[in-house]
């Protein structure tokens, strides 16, 4: 952290000689100059770490000096929204229901076999109760308890909770309350999330 919050403000402290005296020319930066700006913003680094340094630093001053080679004129108003929509594209406005693709997959011997399916395969499963929700949940639990310690994935493992949600899309999908393609689909959850009864 403090590697990066010396690397910016020194960038920003060579800013003004950059835009100035240095515009035409290709300046080097040395452990020297690294030295001098610690002086400024209140930081102390050896000289085994200022020269770790250079090189990202000099990194950073040329994507300056190609910025500035850019013709843009100071009408241009400052990029404050990203959007992705490619010119002149334009979304349908009439909403269609979602049709699945049809799929015609069977149930391997080994349930373990279907732990690589594409969430559509394992839809098709579930939804023709060739597989119940029930089985497939216990499946990726069995899995993540027997490759989650190596691979250091799992933080929390709500087993409970899982195998409750999995016999309760069981018990509607057997009464024809199907919901739709993810009904019943085990899932896990990148960090940030707050749930009842876990912490």
């Amino acid at each position: 952290m403090k590697r990066f919050k010396f690397i910016f403000a020194v960038l920003f402290i060579f800013c003004g000689f950059i835009l100035g005296m240095f515009v035409q020319t290709q300046m080097t930066i040395t452990t020297a100059m690294v030295e001098q700006a610690e002086k400024l913003i209140g930081l102390n680094f050896n000289d085994a770490k200022r020269d770790s340094m250079l090189e990202g630093l000099q990194e950073q001053l040329g994507n300056y000096e190609n910025m500035r080679k850019v013709n843009l004129p100071n009408s241009v108003m400052p990029a404050v929204q990203f959007n992705p929509i490619p010119v002149g594209f334009k979304f349908e406005t009439e909403r269609r229901p979602f049709k699945s693709s049809k799929l015609d997959k069977v149930v391997p011997d080994k349930i373990e076999d279907v732990a690589f399916y594409s969430v559509g395969e394992l839809a098709y499963l579930i939804k023709n109760k060739k597989i119940t929700s029930v089985q497939l949940t216990q499946m990726y639990l069995d899995r993540l308890k027997k490759y989650g310690p190596k691979l250091e994935c799992v933080i929390t493992l709500t087993e409970e909770l899982a195998m409750k949600q999995a016999r309760r899309a069981d018990e509607e999908i057997g009464k024809g309350k199907y919901r739709g393609e993810l009904h019943g689909i085990p899932y896990g959850i990148k960090d940030l999330l707050s749930t009842k009864n876990y912490k």
